[in-house]
């Protein structure tokens, strides 16, 4: 088990000052959990439905600099990421976890090393059917999330950039 170790704090308005024309900036669309508030890495993807056996699948991966942005379609219907998913995200050296969809647990979250994104909270688990797709580029909040492209995300916001700058 490797906790990710303390990353440097990220200051999206000073990347936006010294990047903006090669920068993705996402809308405003997410609530902040997590005991990171700010983080960033490498982008891996998926996208499914209400049904989080995937974003399992990829939390399971140990990585280094990274991060999940899970595409679940905005539904407000179910959970994709839990206290227990959140837990192994860290144990697996994830830098945070983007998720158009709903987490639970966030009280226990906010107790963990790792930045959040969600829309909102929801009690209800997802389903377990194994359906969606991985490492493909995401649209939601205005930008296209590519597999290998980096995130920073902070109190200010997300933006996305092609290559690395922290």
């Amino acid at each position: 088990m490797t906790e990710s170790p303390t990353p440097r704090p990220i200051a999206t308005a000073d990347l936006c000052d010294a990047h903006a024309d090669k920068l993705q900036i996402a809308r405003p669309e997410f609530r902040i959990y997590g005991g990171r508030r700010s983080f960033g890495g490498r982008i891996h993807t998926v996208q499914v439905f209400k049904d989080n056996v995937l974003v399992r699948r990829q939390i399971e991966k140990t990585v280094t600099d990274a991060v999940l942005v899970i595409d679940g379609g905005g539904s407000l219907e179910c959970a994709l990421v839990g206290d227990m998913l959140a837990g192994l995200a860290v144990q697996n050296g994830w830098q945070g976890i983007v998720v158009n969809g709903c987490i639970r647990d966030a009280a226990a979250i906010a107790a963990l090393p790792i930045g959040i994104r969600a829309l909102n909270t929801h009690p209800l688990k997802s389903g377990k059917r194994g359906a969606g797709q991985e490492d493909l580029p995401v649209t939601f909040a205005g930008v296209t999330f590519r597999p290998g492209e980096y995130l920073y995300a902070d109190e200010d916001g997300m933006v996305v950039s092609a290559t690395k700058l922290l």
